[in-house]
């Protein structure tokens, strides 16, 4: 019995050493890991990776960046049965414990106790918040105690709803989705309020193995783990039986999903990424920035329909190349699933989906396609009429069957038309952009650089440095305006040999048509885009004084050369530096600058940034200075004149009314166009605006009569631009305005290479153009130039410049600054030659 005692002795004090060495251990741990504990103050700021989202002006989302895709959400948002789902398999207790389950621990000690090795076991939520936001994935002791007591200890400073959340947002679940509304994107492509009990049990049992257990990976191994979630439920009353059941048997649906892109433009993206790198570092990808860019969605997609459709009848003008590549296995049997195979691999691009040449009738062919189906592509189906590629000016006959155009085993490319059926097409080999400014502060509305980007990332609009061609004559012209040329002044269109030094040889310009036009008025070279008046309207001018001018457009002097070919636009610019220029020319002579992103909002919707462009004041300069020929009231537009129509008046010169207040009171109206805030900084005049009004005037007339007629189609009197084409042709542009908008479109070969003959920049470009701009221009009003003080129109002979004869048949009215109208009138031995104004209509030169 004493010995009894004895070991009832020894064993309680055994028992009491032992808690006593544990509580001395425990205590130790403690003092020695609290000073390093992060606090729930720190919780409380941590920021959770979230990638920079970028916008349109109207909030659709066109690009993500980024290594964790995280969508955060508040615990309201959380749908009660997909909690209870995750309490179901990641900690029942989790609203009765105090961040600890003494139960668990206790389990994975005995594991220890008893194998030696270290088990899972025993996190709470609250545990795995601890672990998830400050600590490694170590399985260490020190690092377990470390868990217990900051869980213990957010326990006691937030609410359970908020220790949810956290562990929500952060959670992993497998393909860079973190946290469970991510994860929704992810696998369902839908928020997490939308899902249903399958789809929640199977989101709650990924964080187990998240990499190699989700539902794309490893279908049957999600649906086990899905599958033990739902039990759990069950066990716990959270579902029934039938619900069970039912949840049990459903099919896995889950597919990967990008991001919920609403307007795809790549292009756009990576320039608004590429700023923010610069700006932020690599924190642009993870402090959950939002952009929000300047593009309008709407006229977004209209410039990239215009461009795709642009570039396809271009293409289709040049042929049928034939297949991508030809795919034949070497037994027949075996062509099916090697051709599946290939069409799996191959994308499809901006809508043009892959098939291959399965079967071929006389007038038809069946295309098959990735999912296995198969399209008859019939004779009226894009097959008609259709000619093969020779060279790029040459093709052959048309086609007479379809066995003339394709074979089996020909991979080629199916577009989709308005009425739903497929027709035979291909990937263009040339390329377009298309760029549009608020020509008021340079906002850019819409810009496509290329024709796909996933084909090519090189951005034509920013990157590629093209020969403008005739596109770049303005410039030249509003720099003679500037220095005492009038739209009347005479300049001999005839052959002409220079000597040029900078061109180290002679040279001998010509017009593309052949013609020379003899004298010519400034007004008629510009719409008729004769190239022999704007190389000896430069030389006249002198390479100083005109580059030096032109520089007020945004062109770099350095890069312009000092030779006459300047005149025909040979250097190399980019579409983004000449729509830059234009805009001058469209808001009536203030110099913008043109940029992308209007607001950016940090993780919690805070602007730390609002873009405070220069912009048009419409009213400064009558604030200025009223009466002053050097500040002169300008709107948006000119006032057409109209040339055909009499004088009714016996005057030769039409004065301009000195009164501008009823001018200045009904502007905006006439413009439609809202006061800039008086916050933004003013842009600055560069171009005087009587010689604005002048050349904006004379750009009308490029629409009216010359290489741009065909924008009369959009049924504007506002529309004003210039066609350009570099000698080859191997670049096409078409650079114009009206309604305060601002475009250039430009389509060529990345490699230099040939358009074909006549595909100018009214061939080519403005079509595109004309098809944005339809779109851009809906629904605005007509802007018109208000005349300037000092500007007078004048009755002239068409053939001299000259005033014209009283009752003189043929007389045009022009329009001239008041110093620099004609005061002599003409003789009889001038009147001779074109009398009239109506001229010829002419193709775009190229030199």
């Amino acid at each position: 019995m004493a010995q009894l005692t004895n070991i009832a002795k020894i064993a309680i004090w055994l028992l009491l050493s032992s808690l006593a060495g544990t509580t001395l251990i425990l205590s130790s741990a403690y003092l020695y890991l609290s000073p390093n504990l992060p606090t729930v103050e720190d919780l409380r700021d941590v920021r959770l990776q979230t990638p920079l989202r970028v916008y349109t002006s109207d909030q659709k989302l066109i690009g993500e960046f980024g290594e964790e895709r995280r969508l955060p959400i508040t615990f309201d948002q959380m749908p009660p049965l997909f909690v209870n789902a995750v309490l179901a398999i990641e900690d029942k207790r989790f609203y009765e414990h105090h961040g600890v389950d003494i139960k668990g621990l206790l389990r994975a000690v005995s594991q220890l106790l008893l194998t030696g090795e270290k088990g899972g076991g025993g996190s709470t939520i609250t545990m795995q918040v601890a672990k998830n936001y400050f600590f490694s994935f170590e399985k260490k002791f020190s690092r377990k105690f470390s868990e217990i007591l900051l869980s213990l200890q957010i326990e006691r400073e937030l609410g359970k709803n908020e220790i949810m959340e956290l562990y929500a947002n952060k959670i992993f679940l497998g393909k860079r989705a973190y946290g469970f509304e991510a994860a929704a994107q992810v696998y369902y492509g839908k928020s997490l309020q939308q899902l249903k009990l399958p789809q929640f049990a199977m989101l709650a049992g990924l964080p187990q193995l998240p990499s190699v257990a989700n539902p794309i990976i490893n279908p049957a191994r999600a649906i086990r783990r899905r599958n033990v979630v739902l039990g759990r439920m069950l066990e716990l009353g959270f579902i029934d039986q039938d619900a069970y059941q039912l949840a049990a048997d459903s099919p896995v649906i889950a597919s990967y999903h990008g991001p919920r892109i609403e307007l795809s433009s790549p292009y756009i993206a990576e320039m608004v990424r590429k700023e923010m790198l610069t700006e932020y570092g690599r924190e642009a990808y993870t402090a959950g920035y939002s952009v929000y860019t300047t593009i309008d969605s709407t006229l977004q997609g209209a410039a990239q329909k215009a461009v795709f459709d642009g570039l396809l009848n271009y293409d289709q003008r040049h042929g049928y190349r034939g297949p991508e590549q030809s795919v034949l296995a070497e037994n027949e049997w075996e062509n099916r699933d090697l051709w599946l195979k290939k069409l799996a691999n191959t994308a499809d691009v901006s809508g043009l989906i892959p098939a291959i040449v399965s079967g071929i009738d006389e007038q038809s062919f069946i295309a098959l396609t990735r999912d296995g189906s198969e399209t008859v592509i019939s004779w009226e189906h894009g097959l008609k009429g259709k000619r093969r590629y020779e060279s790029v000016d040459r093709r052959s006959g048309s086609a007479q069957s379809a066995s003339d155009l394709v074979a089996i085993g020909d991979m080629v490319r199916l577009r989709r038309r308005q009425a739903g059926d497929w027709h035979l097409s291909q990937l263009p080999d040339a390329q377009a952009a298309l760029v549009s400014l608020d020509a008021d502060n340079g906002a850019i509305l819409s810009l496509v650089g290329g024709f796909n980007y996933g084909q090519s990332k090189f951005n034509r609009i920013t990157q590629a440095t093209r020969q403008p061609g005739s596109n770049f004559k303005p410039f030249i012209y509003t720099a003679a305006l500037a220095n005492g040329y009038t739209p009347a002044s005479i300049i001999n269109d005839a052959p002409v040999v220079f000597k040029d030094e900078g061109l180290e040889s002679t040279w001998r310009p010509t017009n593309s048509s052949g013609k020379f036009y003899g004298p010519t008025r400034l007004r008629s070279a510009l719409f008729r885009s004769q190239n022999l008046v704007s190389i000896r309207l430069l030389r006249n001018l002198g390479f100083n004084r005109a580059i030096d001018y032109v520089e007020r457009f945004g062109f770099d002097p350095q890069q312009l050369p000092r030779d006459l070919s300047l005149a025909l636009g040979s250097h190399s610019v980019t579409p983004m530096q000449i729509v830059s220029g234009y805009s001058v020319l469209a808001n009536g002579g203030y110099k913008i600058e043109p940029y992308l992103i209007q607001r950016i909002e940090d993780i919690d919707a805070q602007t730390i940034f609002n873009a405070t462009p220069d912009t048009v004041c419409r009213n400064c300069d009558a604030q200025e200075q009223p009466n002053s020929k050097d500040n002169l009231i300008i709107a948006a537009d000119s006032v057409p004149i109209d040339r055909d129509t009499p004088a009714i008046i016996d005057n030769d010169i039409l004065p301009v009314s000195t009164d501008t207040t009823d001018e200045l009171a009904t502007m905006e109206d006439i413009l439609n166009l809202p006061e800039p805030e008086l916050s933004l900084p003013e842009a600055v005049r560069v171009v005087e605006p009587r010689v604005a009004y002048l050349i904006n005037s004379m750009m009308r007339d490029v629409i009216k009569k010359g290489t741009g007629r065909k924008a009369l189609s959009l049924g504007r009197d506002d529309l004003a631009g210039k066609t350009g084409t570099s000698n080859g042709p191997t670049d096409a542009w078409f650079s114009g305005y009206g309604g305060g908008v601002v475009t250039t479109a430009w389509m060529g070969f990345d490699k230099n290479g040939l358009l074909g003959s006549n595909e100018y920049g009214g061939k080519a470009a403005l079509p595109i153009w004309i098809n944005y701009m339809r779109v851009a221009l809906d629904g605005k009003p007509e802007t018109q130039f208000k005349q300037p003080q000092g500007v007078v129109t004048v009755k002239i002979d068409p053939a001299t410049g000259l005033l014209a004869k009283p009752g003189q048949t043929g007389a045009i009215f022009e329009i001239f600054r008041e110093e620099l109208a004609p005061t002599e009138e003409a003789g009889i031995d001038d009147i001779t030659g074109d009398t009239s104004d109506v001229e010829d209509v002419m193709v775009e030169d190229i030199f």
